[in-house]
């Protein structure tokens, strides 16, 4: 189980301290998903990157199975099974993608293999599983590698952070898809596509950087729907 106790951020704008989160406390369940959703602004993304250690709170505790990792870095917690999928892609050069693919495996793996993860994310083995990880990749393909990635991580926690940005239609509806096949790990999903938050157990309401209000889509639903949210059921 993952818990956050009493954390905040912060940072310094033209010399006047902005709070991005103030104190978030929240639990994440094993085996669960949950969608973090708010409207631009709110601190959703700044939230997952704390928790993976990619940014660092003002103060307040994370715990993971017990164990305070406030302190980690991001090396030690992805060592312990949490995994990120960035919003915006990263890209490696000289490596291929069954390269990352055994790479977050941890070990070799069969083409039969490779092509289940890759095809998860509607892109076919024959033609992606020896193309190197660059610029030759549209942003929509480096996406779909990197959700691949993370599956073959079988990390005990995946936080994807909009994964659905720079995505076509066909494989957003393919993505949606994905979540429903984890079901070994606790899921954190930031969103704003209500088939995202549809699928998700749980969905955490931030708004200007505090905890709204946690619960079921049919529990937030009529509270997505308000004006400055609507973007979020579209």
């Amino acid at each position: 189980m993952l818990k956050i106790k009493n954390l905040n951020y912060s940072i310094e704008d033209s010399g006047i301290q902005k709070d991005i989160l103030k104190n978030i406390d929240i639990e994440f369940l094993n085996n669960k998903t949950y969608c973090i959703t708010g409207p631009n602004g709110s601190g959703k993304s700044t939230l997952v990157k704390i928790i993976m250690g990619i940014l660092k709170q003002k103060d307040g505790q994370i715990f993971f199975d017990n164990e305070n990792i406030s302190n980690f870095e991001i090396d030690k917690r992805a060592n312990l099974g949490i995994s990120f999928a960035f919003q915006k892609p990263v890209t490696f050069k000289g490596l291929k993608v069954r390269d990352l693919l055994e790479i977050a495996n941890g070990k070799k793996m069969e083409f039969s293999k490779v092509c289940d993860y890759l095809s998860k994310v509607g892109l076919c083995a024959k033609d992606y599983i020896n193309r190197y990880i660059d610029d030759s990749l549209s942003g929509g393909e480096l996406k779909r590698i990197e959700i691949a990635i993370s599956l073959a991580k079988n990390a005990k926690i995946n936080i994807f952070d909009e994964p659905e940005a720079g995505i076509d239609l066909w494989s957003f509806e393919n993505l949606t898809n994905i979540f429903d096949t984890l079901k070994n790990s606790t899921n954190i999903i930031v969103s704003h596509q209500r088939k995202i938050l549809e699928k998700a157990d749980y969905i955490i309401l931030l708004k200007e950087g505090n905890i709204e209000k946690v619960g079921t889509f049919k529990e937030l639903e009529p509270f997505l729907q308000n004006d400055k949210c609507s973007k979020l059921v579209r």
